[in-house]
């Protein structure tokens, strides 16, 4: 295996590299690659977040975040239907980013309600005909992100320009990666096939429905941070309930190692050091290469930010307490839409058995 080709592994694929090599010398070797990938990573991150903001403005960071996003996804995931027909999907997507977010912070929330029920189903169609791909966490997280780091007037803008010029960007890395792949699927049949006691379609629904309450609830409830509770039910609410419960577990518990593992950071380390706690999330998420400890450095990076507005200890409160309630009600509530879809389903099945 060439250095290229060992870069382009994920941590986990990487550490399993490392794991089954025999050789002490070809071991050092792997290590020293791993190592080097995590931290060229966290390099390229930064620098292209940083010449986003000086393009589109500083408080458009968190946009230069979602284009850096999608273009690490569309670089190798592709959306199961011709390569031509998926630059369609990439322009509904950002399409959705540029205008969605913005609306439902200029609306009441039962408005806003509705119109993240359409964004993000509209999200899920685009993004996530292939289940396993899981772009949809790329796509709904950025909705996310730029729905809790809102801006109006000039500054929005610049953000419609700067995720235009990333659509454009997406699109041609999309198109150059992708275009030898071979699908029989086209753009109609993202929307033709649908059926929604399918698996995949079902899922759908309930993600949409899980997360379009959340924050509504979060929204009529006054919380600030809303989106921390819009992540983490996105990152609950999977295609399988036993599933459910368990990622509902991980999220409240390894969120709460996080808080408290940078809540001690922030008080053993002077001052002057407190901003680059976001940095050491992000070193920290390059090498997890599992779900809980990727949750546990993910916090670094929130908690970093918040605590200049709510104070260390109110952010970690805030924190803590929005990521279990999210858990909570997305694991009781996908629980009651199975049922009750499972309940709709069997009539169905009974009604077309007489």
């Amino acid at each position: 295996m060439t250095i290229y080709q060992e870069l382009q592994l994920n941590s986990a694929g990487s550490k399993a590299l490392i794991r089954i090599t025999k050789d002490k010398k070809e071991r050092r070797r792997h290590i020293l690659i791993y190592n080097l990938k995590v931290y060229l990573v966290v390099a390229f991150c930064f620098a292209a977040v940083t010449l986003f903001s000086m393009v589109f403005g500083s408080e458009n960071s968190i946009a230069g975040v979602a284009v850096l996003l999608a273009l690490l996804v569309l670089r190798q995931a592709d959306f199961g239907i011709h390569t031509s027909h998926g630059l369609l999907c990439i322009a509904g997507i950002f399409s959705i980013l540029m205008i969605g977010p913005r609306l439902t912070n200029a609306v009441s929330p039962f408005t806003a309600f509705f119109i993240n029920l359409i964004c993000i189903l509209i999200l899920m169609f685009l993004g996530c005909h292939n289940i396993i791909m899981s772009n949809h966490s790329t796509f709904v997280l950025s909705y996310l992100i730029l729905q809790g780091y809102d801006v109006s007037g000039h500054s929005f803008v610049m953000r419609t320009a700067g995720l235009f010029f990333g659509m454009i960007l997406c699109m041609a890395v999309f198109y150059k990666n992708q275009k030898h792949r071979v699908h029989k699927r086209n753009f109609s049949h993202l929307f033709q096939e649908f059926n929604p006691f399918s698996l995949r379609n079902r899922w759908y629904i309930k993600l949409t429905l899980c997360l379009s309450t959340t924050l509504l609830i979060a929204s009529l409830s006054g919380l600030p941070r809303a989106m921390w509770a819009g992540i983490a039910c996105m990152s609950v609410c999977l295609p399988f309930e036993k599933d459910m419960v368990k990622r509902a577990k991980e999220r409240g518990v390894f969120n709460l190692v996080g808080s408290l593992i940078f809540l001690g950071l922030y008080f053993i380390l002077p001052a002057n050091l407190h901003s680059m706690l976001g940095l050491i999330g992000g070193i920290g998420v390059g090498y997890s290469a599992g779900y809980p400890w990727q949750t546990v450095f993910n916090t670094f990076g929130a908690l970093s930010i918040a605590s200049g507005e709510f104070g260390i200890a109110g952010a970690v409160i805030l924190r803590i307490g929005l990521n279990a309630a999210a858990a909570l009600y997305t694991a009781a509530a996908g629980w009651l839409f199975d049922q009750v879809f499972n309940r709709i389903s069997e009539q169905r099945a009974c009604g077309e058995a007489v």
